[in-house]
């Protein structure tokens, strides 16, 4: 894992609670985040694919197909995350 990660931890993001719960496709992430663009999106889960939190796999099918699921290394991070995401509403 490298010693930094690569992208901005958003607590308001719903990339990390809608990965969590199960396997999703692009398009599915791209309409519960309200407002993202594609390549907003896209950089946020190459990154989060980089650091090993989330884990992509490619369909070769016409027209490709795309999911993502979380990690072992998301899931071991969700108490943290939690609590983190807990502390920052008390604290707005």
């Amino acid at each position: 894992m490298p010693e930094t990660l690569s992208y901005q931890i958003d607590l308001n993001c719903p990339i990390g609670a809608d990965v969590r719960q199960g396997t999703k496709r692009f398009g599915e992430l791209k309409r519960a985040i309200n407002g993202v663009t594609q390549s907003m999106l896209t950089g946020q889960l190459r990154a989060l694919e980089k650091d090993g939190l989330v884990h992509r796999e490619v369909f070769p099918e016409v027209p490709p197909r795309v999911e993502y699921s979380a990690t072992e290394l998301a899931l071991d991070l969700q108490p943290v995350f939690l609590a983190l995401h807990d502390w920052w509403k008390r604290h707005e």
